[in-house]
């Protein structure tokens, strides 16, 4: 798969989508919020058609209001936030919005801090959609106020809007969106408009905005991959070779030909990330599931990857012995090292993780000539596009994508080089081969999602710190070693430099704490086969815990209390500041624990860090068992996202990613043995139970800065947090996630 350099000349591919007929196909006035300058007078509106003044919404002759989400819901809360930007600008009546995922379209649908294409992630949806939605619903408000002021011959300025009612008050007219939506077609686009003051918000910043998501998900009706089915659909359930790298070397289908249900058994291995497999397509998955467990496989294993995780981390520690290519350096960090008067080492161990979305992957496509049709949790729809297209030997116009809802993600459905649609569209291709013209959904189940990958990387640091005698920070080398997840990807142009993969660094490279001389370097084997990804939250899910435990030895190292230690090293940084001082304050920082039972001991411990723009500082408390188990019991959170949109959504991130990160730390790896993922369900690859989840307090920075994400910034302090309170309770350092059931008392 190529860069995304796309041709926006007519003719090309990704956005070589005709304007003209993409305003005719959308039975109302479409463009781009950026194309208007191409609307030429009333021509746009079709008969009985919604008002459609833009990309992102139509408003029907009832008065509803549809707001089309360039980002996919898969649970973060980004339908609701789309909406409330666009509705607060329109003066919509929040009761009659209703949310529907766009259709694939980088020209209409870019993602503005991805470039030329269209996808969820990096907790973009608000920062890059901000203006751009509130734009949106400013042109679509002043079209109708327009056609109002024509109708009643009265000044526009003279006219207000409230709830979708557009009002004159000196004549006492008033009148609703649907009565206006034919007249207010006719309206020339505005080319500006002028956005409301943070002061006039009746829906950004409100406590409890209802969510657009939360009826149908209650309900039933949502529509997720696994509820969609088609006419005369096929279900195909793979068996994956055990090894990463295999190839079927010979199929016995017998068996599985003769479960009831089961009409084909199909091969594929030319998919363009070389994963190979046989899938047995049947009426419905319980069958397909059946006759993939009864296929006779034999593997060729002859290039499959075969070490075991103890192996890889024996590589590791090995390149850490050794320098590797430098990420950030200033001072002279030899020099710091040579006589500290206090050192500091230390080696941390990150295994892999698996994303474990609570609806494994899935996908249903339907291959028509010279036509892809694919629905999906979609995340990353150019990307799929252009991957589905390229493997046809199609136009990435003739591969149409709807968003349906995701059931999470965490980064697992942005697949950089689209693995699971890809095995789905081979597996259609093959089966039309033998005659069945048939929509194929793909199935992965738990065990599949598990073995299959992709991973979060396994890393490795190996830390030194040097403090002088009054124990103020000096030198700090950081060596990272770890698999890339860009190299080879798209992606690799504009993040891979100097063979520098930003994203297993980032965290540490641009390091927080003030010291003099600082050293990052980077070693990126590239002989490991294990097929990796984004995790939630990236890199910062291990650079911010070897950052966030290393203060914090340092400042015990110094005998300075570590909230005191790291405010003064975070002058240059008021937002970390803040939220540092929020979060300790809410937590009582100055004040003791409260005593466990008998033979008990507490802790607290505290971490501040900084990812996809946002501040998140965390406090927790945890009580230690006399047989070393512990228990994680209260978390005190302080997120400084920029202005907050839709502060109920931000706590339920935060909250949700405590629990997400506090599961990786507790239970998660994913651990191989010759070659062989050893986990395979929520038995051996656990996630957080309820018992396990402690009380949770979230506080929200107050801001005028420009809103940031919250998907993923819960996520990286919470581990080191508690790893800090449990040696705050216990005085062991802890260097290896997950953490041991028990610790040492």
């Amino acid at each position: 798969m190529g860069k995304f350099e796309p041709d926006t000349t007519a003719g090309s591919g990704i956005l070589n989508l005709s304007r003209r007929t993409f305003l005719r196909g959308s039975g109302g006035l479409a463009l781009g919020i950026f194309f208007a300058p191409l609307l030429r007078g009333g021509d746009a509106l079709a008969a009985g058609g919604p008002f459609a003044p833009n990309a992102f919404v139509r408003i029907g002759s009832d008065g509803s209001v549809t707001i089309l989400a360039k980002h996919v819901e898969m649970g973060q809360g980004s339908y609701t936030g789309l909406a409330t930007l666009l509705a607060e600008e329109l003066d919509a009546d929040w009761s009659q919005v209703k949310v529907e995922g766009a259709p694939a379209n980088a020209a209409l649908y870019n993602n503005l801090a991805f470039g030329p294409m269209q996808g969820t992630g990096g907790s973009s949806a608000m920062a890059n959609s901000y203006e751009q939605m509130r734009k949106a619903g400013a042109s679509a408000r002043a079209m109708l106020v327009a056609a109002a002021a024509e109708q009643w011959k009265v000044p526009v300025q003279e006219i207000s809007v409230s709830k979708g009612v557009v009002s004159h008050a000196a004549s006492g007219r008033k009148t609703g969106f649907g009565e206006l939506a034919e007249a207010a077609a006719r309206q020339p686009v505005p080319g500006e408009v002028k956005l409301k003051s943070p002061k006039d918000f009746t829906l950004i910043g409100q406590e409890r905005l209802s969510r657009k998501d939360s009826a149908d998900k209650t309900d039933g009706s949502a529509m997720f991959t696994q509820d969609f089915k088609l006419p005369g659909m096929l279900v195909a359930v793979v068996a994956y070779p055990p090894r990463f790298g295999g190839v079927p070397s010979s199929v016995d289908a017998s068996k599985a030909k003769a479960v009831p249900g089961v009409v084909e058994v199909v091969e594929f291995k030319d998919t363009p990330h070389g994963r190979a497999g046989v899938a047995v397509l049947a009426k419905n998955t319980w069958a397909a599931r059946q006759g993939r467990d009864a296929l006779v496989v034999q593997w060729d294993e002859s290039k499959a990857f075969k070490l075991g995780s103890d192996e890889i981390f024996a590589r590791y520690r090995e390149a850490a012995g050794k320098q590797g290519l430098i990420a950030s350096k200033q001072g002279d960090i030899a020099a710091a090292l040579a006589q500290p008067a206090k050192l500091i080492e230390a080696d941390y161990e990150f295994p892999y993780l698996a994303h474990a979305a609570m609806e494994p992957m899935n996908c249903l496509v339907k291959l028509t000539p010279g036509q892809c049709d694919v629905w999906n949790g979609e995340q990353f729809q150019t990307v799929d596009q252009m991957a589905i297209a390229k493997y046809l030997g199609i136009p990435v116009e003739k591969v149409s994508l709807t968003q349906l809802y995701a059931g999470g993600s965490f980064g697992r459905r942005a697949n950089p080089h689209s693995d699971y649609l890809l095995d789905a569209v081979a597996i259609a291709r093959a089966a039309q081969a033998k005659g069945h013209e048939v929509p194929v959904k793909l199935v992965l189940t738990r065990e599949d999602d598990t073995h299959a990958g992709y991973f979060r990387p396994a890393y490795l640091h190996r830390a030194v710190l040097a403090l002088d005698s009054e124990g103020k920070l000096q030198g700090w080398q950081q060596r990272v070693v770890g698999q890339s997840i860009l190299k080879g990807t798209a992606f690799e142009g504009a993040l891979v430099k100097e063979g520098i993969d930003h994203t297993s660094v980032e965290g540490v490279s641009n390091l927080s704490y003030e010291v003099p001389n600082l050293q990052v370097e980077l070693h990126t084997p590239e002989d490991i086969g294990v097929p990796v990804q984004w995790w939630r939250s990236v890199g910062h899910t291990h650079t911010a815990f070897a950052v966030e435990t290393l203060i914090d030895q340092a400042a015990t190292t110094a005998g300075k209390d570590p909230y005191e230690y790291r405010h003064g090293l975070l002058g240059k940084h008021p937002r970390h500041l803040g939220a540092l001082e929020l979060a300790a304050q809410r937590a009582g920082w100055n004040q003791p624990l409260m005593p466990g039972a008998e033979g008990e001991k507490r802790g607290r411990g505290i971490a501040v860090h900084e990812s996809f723009g946002s501040f998140v500082a965390q406090v927790a408390e945890v009580t230690v068992k006399p047989d070393g188990s512990f228990k994680v019991d209260r978390v005190v959170c302080a997120v400084d996202c920029g202005l907050a949109i839709n502060p109920d959504v931000i706590r339920a991130q935060m909250e949700g990613g405590i629990g997400y990160g506090l599961a990786a730390a507790l239970h998660g790896a994913i651990t191989l043995k010759d070659g062989v993922v050893e986990q395979s369900n929520f038995h051996d690859f656990q996630v957080l139970r309820i018992n396990e989840m402690p009380a949770v307090e979230v506080h929200i920075v107050p801001s005028d800065n420009a809103p940031t994400g919250v998907g993923e910034p819960g996520v990286p302090p919470i581990a080191p947090a508690v790893a800090n309170a449990l040696h705050a309770a216990v005085g062991q350092r802890i260097y290896t996630l997950p953490f041991p059931p028990q610790v040492k008392v």
